[in-house]
């Protein structure tokens, strides 16, 4: 086993002894990087950070990031708080280590591709859920509709939901954010306190979808990235293969089967988010709150909210066929 990677033995003899432990992983005079089993029964990865860098924050329940003071020094800690899976657990924590200290990505970036590895594996095999599917169809209806306005070239570049970036769309003047419902009123479930903050001083706007099944009409999901693929295809080859990455990142397998029609419930609804926006956000709530509330998930309901006047254009034009 490399010399940056922990055994699984020697792991489990501390856990079966409720013994605790420290292993440095990174050399004595790079930063350091710590595997450490706690009071004989956690298990943790400790990574010192620069000056700049801040922990980061994953959109799993199951993984959890905090920045605390440890031996004196300014760290993140990566942890687990679901029971009984200390062996899987432990080989995500080597492999977050791996691309760090063999692959010389920062924390944050091992992290998110470590978590992205294993999502991919485990998609592979089951596919999407329903919420997913509708939600990937809202984006594609979204990127269809920036793509008018700017082509699907840089649609395409802009289309940020699958690499779990905060928003799911960077446009050179502002960001979107694409939720997508089934219910007959507009309630979108929120996803972490970045989700609906706006990045510095970009205006961030929030699309709300609502789909409804259509019977014969409509369109499948596997039908619809049918259509923008061929699009993107005649009009922007160069950004296939970039498509086809983002699309593979979403979790969609190919499904001749897909018998589940949409068509859209009701005119898509843009808003800008500001100040008075129903919403959670790491910048309306005070440090000493924000610092203590972790894996936050919300429902905001959007009923009665009209769309200013001045919506974008690449957002004037969001439809199914």
């Amino acid at each position: 086993m490399p010399e940056n990677q922990v055994p699984w033995t020697n792991v489990e003899h501390y856990l079966a002894n409720r013994l605790a432990t420290s292993y440095r992983l990174s050399d004595a005079s790079a930063p350091l990087v710590s595997y450490e089993v706690e009071d004989g029964k956690r298990l943790c990865l400790y990574v010192e950070l620069g000056p700049k860098e801040s922990a980061a924050h994953p959109s799993h329940e199951q993984v959890r990031v905090e920045e605390i003071r440890h031996r004196g020094l300014r760290m993140a800690r990566l942890s687990t708080s679901v029971p009984g899976v200390e062996r899987d657990f432990h080989d995500l924590l080597n492999s977050v280590a791996d691309r760090m200290l063999v692959h010389g990505r920062p924390f944050d970036r091992a992290l998110v591709e470590t978590l992205e590895a294993w999502e991919s594996l485990l998609r592979r095999r089951r596919g999407l859920d329903p919420r997913e599917r509708t939600g990937l169809l809202g984006e594609l209806a979204a990127l269809g509709s920036v793509a008018g306005r700017l082509g699907w070239a840089e649609a395409v570049r802009c289309w940020h939901g699958p690499h779990r970036e905060e928003h799911d769309f960077a446009l050179p003047d502002l960001d979107v954010e694409v939720k997508t419902t089934t219910g007959e009123e507009p309630r979108h479930t929120v996803h972490g306190l970045g989700q609906l903050t706006p990045t510095g001083s970009r205006p961030l706007w929030l699309v709300s979808l609502g789909l409804t099944r259509a019977g014969s009409g409509g369109t499948t999901l596997t039908e619809y990235v049918e259509e923008v693929r061929a699009r993107i295809g005649d009009e922007a080859p160069e950004s296939s293969s970039l498509f086809e990455r983002a699309l593979r990142r979403t979790g969609w397998v190919e499904d001749r089967h897909d018998d589940e029609r949409w068509r859209m419930r009701r005119a898509a609804l843009a808003l800008l988010v500001t100040p008075s926006f129903p919403r959670l956000g790491t910048d309306n709530l005070p440090p000493q709150v924000r610092q203590r509330v972790h894996d936050v998930r919300y429902e905001i309901d959007l009923s009665g909210l009209v769309a200013p006047q001045d919506v974008p254009a690449p957002l004037s034009a969001i439809r199914l066929p």
